[in-house]
Formats: C-alpha cells, sequence, structure tokens
C-alpha cells in the first residue's frame, strides 16, 4: 500500500512496542508489504547515515538491519565492539556522541543491558547527542522488530490477530521475543498458552495467558512459537539433556502431524535443531523460519523509514 509522507508513521526512536496503537501496528504491516511486493523506496536529497552497533551476538538481526538500510538507500558506518573505545570504558552515549559528531544520524543497538536506550534519549540541559535509537534487543526487554515481523508473518498466514490461539514455549525467563510478544498479540486480541519448563514460568506471564502443558495445547493452537533454549544465560543450570527437552517440551514430529491444518511454527533463531525442534520440522509446510527471516527485512525498512520521517532525515524528494 502507497502512503504519501503525510500518513506513514513518524518516530523520533524505536524503542519498544509498548506505546504502538493497533493502528500503527497495521499500518507497519502494510508498509512493510508493500516493500515486499516491490514497492519503491523514499527517494532522499540529502544522505542518510547509520551505524549497527551489536553488543550481543547476532546474525539475523544484524545482517537484516543492514540489508533493511541498504534497500533504503542508506550508507552504513562500520562498527566493531570489539575494537571500539568501549573496551577502553567510554561510554555509550559519549561513543554515540562521536558518531553523532562526525554524521552519523541513526544507531541500530542490541545490548545486554535492559533499557539501556534511557540514558541516550533523557537528556539533561547539557546534552546534545541528536540521532535516533532503533532497538535491536535489550538485555531479557524487548525485542520490537521480531516482535512486528512476527505479526507481520501472522498476518500474511491468517489476515486478522483477533481470537487465534498462540502458544509461546521455551525459555521464557529470558526471552524477550516472548514479553514483546505477549504484549503485543494480547493487545491485537489474540489467545495467548504457555508452555515449558515451570520453572521458567513466573507471575509476570499471568496477565497475559495461561500455561499449559505442551500435549494439551499443540492440537489447539493456531500458531507455535518456539523459543530458543538460551544456554549462556543459564550457566549455573549445570545438568541441561538436551533430549529430555525435546521429549518433553520440544515440538516432535509426532506433535507436529497432531496440529491443526492451517496452523504455522515460528521461531525467532538460533535453532537449536533437535531441541526446541525436530530437525526434519525447520523447513517442513507449517514452518515459517526462513519467511519470519524474509519478513524481517521489510519490517525493518518501515521501522527504519518511522524514524527517518519523525526526524526529518534525508529531504525526501
Amino acid at each position: 500500500m502507497m502512503l504519501n509522507m503525510q500518513e506513514r508513521l513518524k518516530l523520533q526512536h524505536f524503542l519498544t512496542i509498548k506505546k504502538l496503537e493497533n493502528d500503527q501496528v497495521k499500518g507497519l504491516i502494510e508498509r512493510a508489504e508493500y516493500f515486499k511486493a516491490g514497492g519503491a523506496v523514499a527517494e532522499y536529497s540529502q544522505p542518510i547515515y547509520a551505524v549497527n552497533m551489536f553488543f550481543e551476538n547476532s546474525t539475523r538481526t544484524h545482517c537484516s538491519f543492514e540489508m533493511a538500510e541498504r534497500k533504503l538507500g542508506i550508507q552504513t558506518i562500520p562498527f566493531d565492539p570489539a575494537t571500539s573505545s568501549v573496551n577502553k570504558g567510554e561510554t555509550l552515549y559519549d561513543t554515540l556522541l562521536s558518531l553523532n559528531s562526525i554524521g552519523v544520524n541513526l544507531a541500530v543497538i542490541r545490548h545486554s543491558k535492559n533499557e539501556y536506550y534511557n540514558d541516550l534519549i533523557n537528556l539533561n540541559n547539557t546534552q546534545k547527542l541528536n540521532m535516533g535509537i532503533i532497538n535491536a534487543g535489550d538485555g531479557s526487554g524487548q525485542h520490537p522488530s521480531q516482535c512486528l515481523l512476527d505479526m507481520m508473518t501472522i498476518h500474511e498466514q491468517f489476515g486478522h490477530f483477533k481470537g487465534l490461539k498462540v502458544a509461546i514455549i521455551g525459555d521464557l525467563t529470558n526471552s524477550r521475543v516472548a514479553r514483546s510478544d505477549m504484549r503485543l498479540l494480547q493487545q491485537l486480541g489474540a489467545e495467548i498458552y504457555f508452555s515449558g519448563p515451570e520453572y521458567w514460568y513466573s507471575s509476570e506471564f499471568e496477565e497475559f495467558g495461561k500455561y499449559g502443558k505442551v500435549d494439551e495445547l499443540i492440537d489447539q493452537m493456531d500458531v507455535v512459537i518456539l523459543l530458543r533454549v538460551q544456554h549462556e544465560r543459564h550457566q549455573k543450570e549445570v545438568s541441561f539433556s538436551p533430549t529430555a527437552y525435546h521429549s518433553e517440551y520440544g515440538l516432535t514430529i509426532e506433535r507436529y502431524a497432531r496440529m491443526k491444518e492451517r496452523a504455522i511454527i515460528m521461531h525467532p533463531g538460533p535453532i537449536n535443531r533437535g531441541v526446541e525442534l525436530a530437525s526434519d520440522l525447520v523447513e517442513a509446510p507449517k514452518s515459517r523460519f526462513s519467511m519470519q527471516m524474509k519478513n524481517g527485512v521489510f519490517m525493518r525498512m518501515a521501522m527504519i523509514e518511522a524514524v527517518i520521517n519523525g526526524r526529518g532525515l534525508g529531504g525526501e524528494k
């Protein structure tokens, strides 16, 4: 859907899905679908520069944002946390201030600290940072781009959200995907269910959905979102059996066979094959794993464009 400049979403930053209204979510999905269908991107009379700062390992999100930037005609500035002055004790704010001073307009950031961005946007009278911040994941907090590409993928399959039954299964405790998806899915009218080891389920999830056993839920769900077991955040848990986890909580071939005909499987990646999901199911007909990655580029284009519009960057022709 081609929208004129006045109709498009405008944001100073893109940090969380918490304040997005349903019509804004719909607008982002429509804009991403427009890009996916080959719709033309805006032409700018002035260059826009972006930096991608990933302080945690990433393949999908990092490469997807860079592809989105290139498709929008944005010039990206290389940044490697391992060789940056952050390792000399420089604050994230001062690093961004330096990049802003040489002309960088946008920063896509993934960081291990929850709500790291507060120090970058809540400025005092002496601070001059003038840069759009796009959150690519903050600790165990939010993952807005993954959430919105998930919404796009679900919308492509069903055309709506109201009344859909969605199970989120796995490492709930450490999942920013779960925290983002559950909030927006509930807001859009879906019914949320949680499963996985009960010690990863806590009271914070109760206002969004119910807990149930995988085998009690699997044949009732329209969407099954599997979460990666984040071994790097479970260092104190010395005993973990991939085989036992897969048997009790994973999507096995047998459970797959019990799913609804139109039901779909989603996973934010990276997948632990044979743990959350049987290896033979990664590219099965119901799997949308590759489609999520594809949709992610177009959704991130829509998100970046919203910040470009909100900050008046580029001088659109």
